[in-house]
């Protein structure tokens, strides 16, 4: 199906910020990656344009070259055969002066129902720190026989995803 004709696969839209909806599984991690204004705007940049994902070594193919309210993204990992691909759609932008970030949902075919939240912010100390917020569970049949797998894989992308920012 392409990917402007799929659909959210979940109803709480925009729960990642704010209380995580019942029923999922929750992921909350975050990391100081520096301190001062150059290192949260380069930051910045490198999320909302895809950077951070691709350097974690996903396959990134957006609708628009940075993240926004109702673009889409393909996101594709692994290789050949095992290669498994994720759409999603943006679903939050945060755009402030100390916070910046997005996060987008599922939609049909992706192996998960649910929301990832990635927030930059620049604390009251200077400090610079990536959040990463999600819920998930199971959308595919093969996603739900492997779930413990399938979580020890989402933990794992996480964990490249807060070491690539920049």
């Amino acid at each position: 199906m392409p990917l402007e004709q799929r659909r959210l696969t979940y109803p709480e839209v925009g729960a990642t910020a704010g209380a995580l909806p019942d029923g999922y599984d929750h992921l909350v991690r975050s990391r100081t990656i520096g301190t001062g204004d150059a290192v949260f705007h380069a930051a910045a940049e490198r999320l909302m344009g895809w950077e951070m994902h691709r350097s974690a070594g996903i396959d990134v193919r957006p609708t628009a070259q940075r993240a926004a309210v109702g673009a889409r993204v393909l996101l594709r990992l692994g290789w050949g055969v095992l290669r498994i691909g994720a759409a999603c759609e943006v679903v939050l932008v945060l755009d402030e002066p100390r916070r910046q970030g997005f996060a987008y949902g599922t939609l049909d075919g992706h192996p998960e129902r649910g929301e990832e939240l990635f927030c930059l912010e620049r604390r009251d100390d200077d400090t610079v720190v990536l959040g990463i917020t999600a819920f998930s569970r199971p959308a595919a049949w093969w996603a739900a026989a492997g779930a413990p797998a399938a979580r020890r894989v989402q933990e794992r992308v996480t964990q490249r995803y807060l070491g690539s920012v920049l």
